[in-house]
């Protein structure tokens, strides 16, 4: 089985699509992409998840600190306690990258 490497999809991509499916004018699909974009990243700056139905949720985390290895040398290094943000795919979201693939 072959994949072909992945686009990327942009703002100017959500935007578009806005525009051609619900027929709002370019700068309005664009403001509203703009919009969605900042609450979200608002929400997760105050700290808050980020549950979108049907797609998945983004969930922040601290990680404690803890000893690395330089792979290299073999060093161990610490790593400093941080925030982290990952994404979980919702199931809907998961069965339909399955069924694609």
């Amino acid at each position: 089985m072959t994949t072909e490497p992945a686009g990327t999809l942009t703002r100017a991509d959500l935007a578009d699509a806005l525009h051609r499916e619900i027929g709002l004018s370019r700068a309005d699909s664009g403001s509203i992409v703009e919009h969605i974009l900042a609450e979200m990243c608002g929400a997760l700056s105050r700290g808050e998840n980020v549950k979108i139905s049907g797609f998945g949720t983004f969930v922040l985390r601290d990680k404690g600190e803890r000893v690395g290895r330089n792979p290299k040398t073999g060093v161990e290094v610490p790593i400093a306690p941080r925030r982290v943000l990952t994404f979980r795919a919702s199931q809907m979201m998961r069965d339909r990258i399955v069924a694609a693939g």
